[in-house]
């Protein structure tokens, strides 16, 4: 079972160097730990190649997603992990500003996760349309976006809960240092996507999923880092069942 490994901190990191680096490397671990029935391993992509690495068959399951993302009109079948995590802006700590300095983003120099898709920008990730709408600089990770930030040379830029909590315990100062937004530009649901042509089913691997649930091991693996697990996930959903 060859499990996409896109660079996306914590979940994955620098996947060209070791696919294993990040939360997915432990959920693949507990997944070959719980069962003995299929073996799961990583296979390093990118952003914008998992999609025909995924067509092709080169990859069976896409984790950490969301049907939101592009792959409307990809067949597969998508699956819900239980696990929520959620988009949120950091900006410079200066004298005088607050939250109500998030209230408008237009206008302001944004630092961009180049190829992620933002609620504020209604999911449209095309760099050139966020350069003349967002003046957005576009990066490859979210540490040059808080440097870009620290060092004033963007305004504002978002990131994961997720990242900026692991973050934050590795450098603690930075806290005096940042400006965190209240609200969240999106809130989202975590889907692993299901190739038609998989060697195990939508069902099984909902049930391999429940299992590490009911054992505590997606809790213990992810819910440090801020992300929410929730106790349980109806299989017969529709978004658990979707077809596409």
């Amino acid at each position: 079972m060859l499990i996409a490994a896109v660079h996306f901190p914590p979940y994955v990191i620098k996947p060209e160097n070791n696919p294993h680096n990040g939360l997915l490397g432990e959920l693949v671990d507990a997944l070959n730990r719980v069962q003995d029935q299929h073996h799961f391993s990583l296979r390093a992509t990118s952003l914008n190649r998992r999609f025909d690495d995924f067509r092709q068959g080169r990859l069976h399951v896409a984790i950490f997603e969301n049907p939101d993302w592009d792959w409307q009109g990809i067949s597969g079948t998508r699956i819900d992990l239980g696990l929520e995590d959620a988009e949120i802006f950091i900006a410079r700590a200066e004298p005088g500003r607050d939250q109500s300095y998030f209230d408008r983003l237009m206008g302001k120099r944004m630092a961009l996760f180049n190829g992620y898709h933002y609620g504020f920008a209604g999911f449209n990730n095309d760099p050139k349309w966020l350069e003349q709408n967002y003046n957005a600089v576009l990066t490859y990770s979210h540490e040059s976006n808080l440097k870009l930030v620290l060092r004033g040379r963007a305004d504002v830029a978002p990131t994961t809960r997720s990242w900026l909590g692991a973050r934050l315990r590795e450098q603690p100062q930075l806290r005096e240092q940042l400006l965190v937004s209240d609200w969240e530009d999106q809130r989202y649901r975590h889907y692993a996507i299901l190739h038609p042509q998989a060697p195990i089913s939508a069902e099984d691997f909902r049930q391999v999923l429940q299992l590490l649930r009911a054992n505590g091991e997606l809790e213990r693996i992810f819910a440090p880092y801020g992300i929410d697990v929730r106790t349980h996930v109806a299989g017969s959903s529709a978004a658990g069942n979707a077809e596409y």
